[in-house]
């Protein structure tokens, strides 16, 4: 298949973000010829490098990039297969190639575990044009179309997350000194914090520092920039900031932690793949749609209610719960069924097809029916 990627980059870094991993497995894993068009290069650049943030066209890892301008050159027409994803719309110029080739049209929509996701998946929608666009939602059952995994992630994950050797020379090539590599080694717990700013990183802090065990928090750079100031009290969690880094090298900081604290689409399910205890804050919506979200994903993982506890005060930081929660969540007996849980909820999603095979199988049976 040739196919066409469109992203435009809304808020950070979770839509190039997902857009980037499908297009490198639908070429690497799937053989397909990609086109990713991506109208903010600067904060693609921030996640990949290699990428040049002034150029028109350019290739890297098998994918053809092409700066997304609302006048495309006339040879970049409409392939097999044009996606786009999160309701992007293709420019117009693009469109107009569709007509005369009527392409399989994919709107790639956000994730969700929300129920009436299942009954939408896949639907047409018919264009007076004479064009069909169809829904493909990305979720966690078979009704779905699966979340983002590329084949031999749970063998590299698990050859890491075995080797303390291997740990520490990642760690130390992403600039975490030698002294807390000890720590870690001595037994810190070693926690990684992504958070949009209205987190209660605060009171994540406030916790950990009264925890017998102690901690390693590993933070990117601006992300949460007063934690410093909340961590000076005795038994504060020893924080190192991290660089912005190339996705499989974020996967393995995931890997690498005990616990780890994601945000938005990309990284939560980078984080479940990591088969460790995870909290999500989900993008948040008006009228807190986002929480009716974040429920409909509670009922499906596994984990204790201590942990489902800390993720909701993590989402309402009005509520002050969020350092109780986390002690309580943290707790010996807790904290060894939410690990179980983890491994569990891995082991269920890993099983299943994963979005990159269910979307090629998808718009191949559509190419079949032009």
């Amino acid at each position: 298949m040739q196919a066409d990627i469109f992203c435009r980059v809304v808020d950070n870094y979770g839509d190039i973000g997902v857009c980037w991993r499908l297009a490198r497995q639908l070429a690497q894993d799937c053989r397909w010829d990609i086109r990713l068009w991506v109208d903010d290069l600067a904060s693609f650049a921030r996640i990949q490098p290699g990428i040049d943030a002034h150029a028109a066209r350019q290739e890297l890892a098998g994918v053809d990039i092409v700066h997304w301008s609302d006048n495309p050159a006339p040879a970049l027409a409409a392939r097999d297969v044009v996606i786009e994803a999160f309701a992007c719309d293709p420019p117009a110029a693009f469109v107009d190639s569709m007509r005369r080739t009527h392409p399989v049209w994919i709107n790639l929509e956000y994730l969700s575990a929300e129920s009436w996701v299942e009954s939408c998946h896949g639907l047409p929608s018919q264009r007076p044009d004479g064009l069909v666009k169809h829904f493909f939602f990305p979720g966690f059952t078979t009704a779905t179309g699966g979340l983002l995994r590329e084949q031999n992630l749970s063998a590299e994950r698990d050859a890491l997350q075995q080797s303390t050797a291997l740990q520490d020379s990642f760690l130390r090539s992403a600039g975490v000194p030698d002294d807390v590599l000890a720590q870690r080694r001595g037994g810190a717990r070693t926690v990684s914090l992504f958070c949009y700013p209205s987190a209660p990183a605060a009171s994540l802090a406030t916790a950990l520092a009264a925890d017998q065990r102690p901690t390693v928090l590993l933070v990117p750079q601006g992300v949460a920039p007063a934690l410093e100031s909340a961590c000076q009290s005795p038994g504060a969690p020893r924080i190192v900031r991290l660089p912005f880094m190339a996705q499989p090298d974020f996967d393995r900081v995931l890997w690498c932690a005990d616990l780890n604290f994601v945000r938005g689409e990309d990284s939560f399910v980078r984080a479940a793949w990591a088969a460790r205890p995870l909290v999500w804050q989900i993008y948040p919506q008006e009228e807190n749609v986002h929480l009716e979200k974040l429920d409909a994903w509670l009922a499906r993982y596994p984990a204790p209610e201590s942990a489902q506890a800390l993720i909701r005060a993590w989402n309402q930081p009005e509520s002050g719960g969020a350092a109780a929660a986390v002690t309580a969540a943290l707790s010996p007996a807790e904290w060894t069924a939410w690990a179980a849980a983890a491994r569990d909820w891995d082991a269920s999603q890993s099983a299943l097809p994963g979005l990159a095979e269910n979307l090629a199988a998808f718009c191949a049976e559509l190419a079949k029916k032009r």
